[in-house]
């Protein structure tokens, strides 16, 4: 009996091995409908779509400094006034030149000054009362030598006086029509031109030396200080219309042909967490720069900031959405794998695995979309939960 006892267990024994559970543990997702979106994550910078920057127009100091960095102004408002002493008188200085030259502009078009004018008026008065007794008296001397009462020598000594009453009055008439060359018209008119450039100059300077605001805006940025010295160059502020931004995105070179015009765009900034502005690509990129150690394209969109919460130069979290479906099969990403760049997925039929191919279309980083291949609530293989590997027929248990 004791023999038989061993026999018996020896032969249970080997039962057991032979049905020991060899399937592999594995994790599973159901095929599911429902919304799968594209993105693309990028980081972006906020800049004013209306922009103005005052820079100051010479060297001196900041007299009055009437804002600072946040204060909304309008239109027209004076925003900072600059020490002008010393350009008033620069500019009272190009003034007089420009009266000069416009005197002598109009003294060359009189044909001189007004002294110069009322003189060579009166000589020309003169000169042709001069050669109306002239051509009298030689007509009395015609008449009187066809009476024999005048003779030849008296006549031709009266033509003379005549010629030389017409060249006087002919040398005047010219002195009040061409009495400048061109050379002398053209100097006069260079120095018209050039004292009113230094005039125009010192006026817009001047202009510039009080810093009005262009439009109805915020000053975002202040760099100076009132009584602060200043190079002709500097910043003096920074104003811009911040009701409406614009960010520019930086889009990894791989990214940038998924782009179109009108793609979602949603914005972040750590700033203020939580918060999500909505817009969408006005622009996208032309070209591909290298920025740091990434070459990237710029895309720009415009953002609705009428609270005025996202300030100029911030960086910011940008993310694009370039394709989106609604009710769609969607799996795991993990559940998808590849065989000579065929998608397939390994479907749980009972307690085996067998490989369907499936065609996908949108993927993220979680899921992909399948279109063809499985179908709702179908279960799939993501991976075992020992790292045994696992294919086409494995037995599995979940």
């Amino acid at each position: 009996m004791t023999g038989l006892a061993i026999l018996v267990a020896v032969i249970v024994f080997a039962a057991f091995v032979s049905r020991k559970d060899d399937s592999i543990p594995v994790r599973t997702a159901h095929v599911e409908r429902g919304q799968i979106r594209s993105l693309i994550s990028t980081n972006g910078k906020i800049e004013p779509v209306q922009n103005f920057e005052a820079h100051s127009p010479l060297t001196t100091t900041v007299q009055r400094l009437l804002v600072k960095e946040g204060d909304a102004v309008k239109k027209g408002q004076l925003l900072v006034a600059l020490d002008d002493a010393d350009l008033r008188a620069h500019a009272a200085r190009a003034q007089t030149q420009l009266k000069t030259a416009l005197a002598e502009v109009n003294a060359m078009q009189r044909g001189g000054n007004q002294e110069e004018v009322l003189s060579l008026n009166a000589q020309m008065v003169k000169a042709r009362a001069d050669r109306d007794a002239t051509q009298r008296n030689l007509d009395a001397l015609k008449r009187l030598q066809q009476r024999g009462a005048a003779s030849a020598g008296e006549v031709r000594a009266a033509e003379n006086a005549l010629a030389q009453a017409d060249a006087q009055l002919n040398l005047l008439q010219q002195k009040q029509t061409g009495r400048y060359s061109d050379p002398e018209i053209a100097r006069v008119e260079a120095q018209r031109r050039e004292a009113q450039s230094a005039y125009d100059a010192a006026q817009d300077v001047l202009a510039k030396s009080n810093v009005r605001a262009p439009f109805d805006g915020t000053v975002y940025s202040v760099p100076v200080k009132q009584g602060a010295f200043v190079a002709s160059g500097d910043l003096l502020l920074q104003l811009a219309d911040l009701r409406k931004v614009q960010v520019r995105a930086f889009v990894d070179e791989p990214d940038v042909g998924k782009l179109a015009p009108g793609n979602p765009i949603e914005i972040t900034w750590d700033a203020v967490p939580g918060r999500i502005w909505q817009s969408t690509v006005n622009a996208i990129p032309s070209t591909v720069k290298l920025r740091g150690s990434r070459n990237v394209g710029e895309t720009i969109s415009i953002v609705d900031n009428r609270d005025r919460k996202l300030l100029p130069n911030v960086n910011v979290g940008v993310t694009i959405v370039n394709a989106q479906r609604d009710n769609v099969l969607v799996v795991p990403r993990e559940a998808v794998r590849m065989d000579d760049s065929k998608p397939y997925v390994l479907q749980v039929v009972g307690h085996q695995l067998k490989r369907q191919d499936v065609e996908t279309s949108i993927s993220n980083l979680t899921q992909v979309e399948v279109v063809r291949g499985i179908a709702l609530n179908d279960m799939v293989a993501i991976s075992s939960s020992n790292g045994k590997p696992i294919g086409d027929g494995t037995q599995v248990k979940y």
